[in-house]
């Protein structure tokens, strides 16, 4: 059975894309083996989407290109 990571030692970080006027803000954290936690920044202690770290990749290439 998969087991949730530990998020306290995760290094967030906010997505370029946002501003500082408390509008939609992303942070992701990808300092975590296997893993990439996504969380909405306005809710630091609310819940994180997790993605394996290769989907992750994916998904950046993908808005990228």
């Amino acid at each position: 059975m998969p087991t949730t990571p530990d998020l306290s030692t995760a290094a967030w970080r906010k997505s370029s894309y946002s501003n500082n006027d408390g509008g939609n803000c992303v942070e992701a954290a990808d300092n975590l083996p296997g893993v990439v936690p996504v969380r909405d920044s306005k809710n630091p202690d609310g819940p994180a989407l997790l993605f394996p770290t290769a989907s992750w990749a994916v998904f950046i290439a993908s808005l990228k290109a």
